[in-house]
């Protein structure tokens, strides 16, 4: 089981299954929300998520017609992205998640807009927007 929260706590989830997409977007609105060079998410099946407590702190942010953003209205910690066109989904912020839980090999996505001050120094593999194949 993976468990999370926000930063005060309010919050907190668990997801009864794993991590099947785990991915580095270096897009601006990601930069920007998480105030870093790139925002990382683990990507985990919807039927497999649930909140444990405070789901009446949350309140959510569309930063595009297909991104609904939710994080915790008290502290502003990122919890997840949902994207309208992957139904079956849920982007957890790796931030909100705690411990070390097992992830499937990472990628970076939207590498085109990635901030010119930041370098990528790994060896996964990077594409320009949403890579194809995943």
């Amino acid at each position: 089981m993976i468990t999370g929260h926000c930063e005060c706590n309010k919050i907190t989830f668990q997801v009864d299954g794993e991590i099947n997409d785990f991915s580095h977007c270096h897009c601006s609105q990601c930069r920007r929300l998480h105030g870093a060079a790139y925002a990382t998410f683990a990507g985990v099946r919807r039927c497999d998520f649930s909140y444990t407590s405070g789901q009446e702190q949350l309140t959510t942010y569309a930063s595009s017609a297909s991104h609904q953003r939710i994080f915790c209205k008290t502290c502003g910690s990122n919890i997840m992205v949902a994207l309208s066109d992957e139904p079956d989904d849920f982007y957890l912020s790796m931030s909100a998640i705690d411990g070390d839980p097992k992830c499937p090999p990472g990628y970076h996505i939207f590498v085109a807009s990635k901030a010119p001050w930041h370098n990528i120094n790994d060896d996964l593999p990077q594409h320009d927007t949403f890579p194809e194949e995943y």
